[in-house]
């Protein structure tokens, strides 16, 4: 997860806790920034596969059902890029998960853009959107009102107040920013620099747990006691699942031109929703969405699925994930690659089942989360958070080594905006960027 480098000196101990209140600001308005955006994907979702289909006598989990819907949302989609002012902001495929702030303007149509995806089921997680979305209206309304306060400061409390609030916890933040703050240029200990950006995460997570409870955690058999086999079966997953997100990092560019190429948005994005639906209708409801609730039913369900049905899903989830980063729907790409991860571990455990499932979860989560995000701290931290057991931290921490290794020189599941066609529908996102 690359970020940008901004240069704050290191502030007084008077000023850390003045700028404390801005802080707690910026992370209560992230937190209900993020409730907002989900609460409206899970209404409109329920619209969609639940209400819709009662009213009509059908079964939601149908395939050619799962084809209209991811269809219809492609064209709404397509129409609010085209159509809607602020075109859905840059094309997600190009944005990392923190990137400068775009004009105010173009929020709302990001923010439906990411609404319709979400609902709809398409294979995209809300964090690069909504990170984009309150880094964007908070630089602007601090602006305003604290003009003392550094816009670059303000971004960095704005993402890691996001960051809070989508784990539900200021821990992911402070490992995500720990390299970031430690490059920032001025005195100061690494904590004086982290101060502010973990007041807003703690912030963040608090008011999205008080809201909505997040948690990553999926029910497993307790793991109480490490064997030398299980140090061998975390770095195997681990290095195996880091390997097939290598394999999407590399397909990544090439779909992107080939879904680009065609260069109306509507078009785009129906033509991507058209694929969407076969893969949605192949794999099942167990495929759509942004992958969260889907991993616990997939591992806590794993008894109902042999392993060349997790195979398939494995591999259905990962064709929808690039495939919707590709044709122009807005949304990130970390939440739906934890589902693989998850579902590489579910199928380590069926194919050995010697290997704990909490190691080769952990394990699987880590490696695809290091492949996608280019974060070791993220990776290492979802991969605990989805087993809750601390006891494979050790593991982890050794099966990142090797993993590193494979991603370091390998390029990021990113789309160089050099590599966009100034004729492409992100043309229009780049006039959002302030």
């Amino acid at each position: 997860m690359t970020t940008t480098q901004p240069e704050l000196a290191a502030p007084s101990v008077r000023q850390l806790l003045l700028l404390s209140v801005p802080a707690v600001v910026i992370g209560v308005l992230s937190g209900l920034a993020l409730w907002v955006v989900d609460e409206l994907g899970d209404l409109l979702a329920k619209g969609y596969w639940t209400a819709l289909p009662k009213a009509l006598g059908v079964d939601p989990s149908s395939g050619w059902w799962i084809f209209a819907v991811l269809t219809f949302t492609g064209l709404v989609v397509g129409l609010t890029v085209w159509l809607v002012p602020g075109h859905g902001g840059p094309d997600s495929a190009t944005t990392e998960l923190i990137s400068p702030p775009m004009r105010p303007i173009v929020v709302p149509s990001l923010a439906l853009a990411a609404i319709l995806g979400l609902g709809g089921g398409v294979s995209l997680g809300p964090e690069n959107p909504i990170i984009a979305i309150n880094i964007s209206l908070l630089v602007a309304l601090v602006g305003r009102l604290w003009k003392a306060v550094p816009a670059q400061l303000v971004m960095m409390m704005a993402a890691s107040a996001t960051l809070g609030a989508l784990f539900g916890t200021p821990v992911a933040a402070a490992l995500a920013f720990t390299g970031v703050v430690a490059s920032v240029k001025g005195g100061g200990a690494l904590w004086d620099k982290l101060f502010l950006p973990l007041v807003a995460a703690a912030a963040g997570s608090i008011t999205m747990t008080l809201l909505a409870h997040p948690s990553f955690a999926v029910p497993m058999p307790a793991f109480t006691t490490i064997t030398g086999w299980d140090v061998v079966a975390a770095l195997v997953v681990g290095a195996v699942s880091t390997a097939v997100g290598l394999v999407a990092v590399y397909l990544f560019p090439l779909l992107h031109r080939l879904f680009h190429a065609i260069r109306h948005p509507v078009l785009m994005t129906v033509a991507g929703a058209v694929v969407l639906g076969a893969l949605g209708a192949l794999g099942g409801p167990i495929t759509l969405f942004k992958g969260l609730a889907q991993m616990g039913d997939l591992v806590v369900n794993r008894a109902d699925y042999s392993p060349a049905q997790l195979t398939l899903i494995l591999f259905v989830k990962l064709a929808a994930l690039l495939v919707a980063a590709s044709s122009g729907f807005r949304g990130g790409r970390v939440f739906p690659a934890v589902f693989v991860g998850a579902a590489i571990g579910t199928l380590a455990a069926a194919l050995v089942p010697a290997i704990p499932l909490a190691v080769a979860v952990g394990a699987g989560v880590m490696g695809m989360t290091l492949a996608a995000a280019r974060d070791g701290w993220i990776a290492i931290f979802i991969g605990v958070a989805v087993t809750a057991n601390l006891l494979i931290l050790p593991l982890l921490a050794l099966a990142i080594l090797p993993a590193w290794l494979m991603v370091t020189k390998a390029p990021e599941l990113l789309i160089p905006v050099a590599a966009v066609t100034p004729t492409s529908p992100r043309a229009a996102g780049d006039a959002g960027r302030s």
